[in-house]
């Protein structure tokens, strides 16, 4: 059975992407502030969040006011992925979406806060030296969104 991911563009207090990948029937989720990156030599801090709801990952729309996170949410990123392997320290998987694919790792950082991870791209025919977010944010997706409450909390 493949598995899903889901990363979500979120201009919240502070823009970031929230990556989330899904496993023992809830999406483990990550806020990467600079976003994923499809070029190895781009590490990118992800501070490990609450999980979230496995409907979680179609939300599209603006989280009202006085609700956390507040701000727009966009779909930046959607596919399946292969784990390779989950442990406490290092998370291997093979992503399969439209704007990431390829092997990548989340690493525990030792020294630090516990919720501190780096998301790696690895070098590996998807790879992309030089490679540059694309934003799903724009004016003409803000237009299309609408105030509405997520509908699933996390867990």
């Amino acid at each position: 059975m493949a598995l899903m991911f889901v990363v979500q563009e979120h201009g919240s207090s502070r823009l970031h992407w929230d990556f989330r990948l899904e496993r023992d029937g809830v999406l483990k989720s990550w806020a990467i502030p600079k976003g994923p990156s499809m070029d190895p030599s781009q590490r990118r801090l992800a501070i490990m969040v609450d999980d979230h709801d496995v409907e979680y990952a179609d939300y599209e729309g603006i989280i009202p006011e006085g609700q956390y996170g507040a701000g727009p949410v966009a779909r930046w990123d959607y596919g399946t992925y292969e784990e390779l392997t989950w442990e406490d320290e290092r998370i291997r998987f093979v992503l399969h979406g439209e704007r990431l694919s390829g092997e990548f790792t989340l690493v525990h950082l030792s020294r630090g806060k516990p919720t501190e991870w780096l998301l790696i791209k690895k070098k590996d025919e998807n790879a992309q030296t030089g490679w540059q977010m694309e934003r799903a944010l724009t004016e003409a997706k803000l237009a299309t969104l609408e105030v509405r409450d997520p509908g699933c909390e996390a867990t």
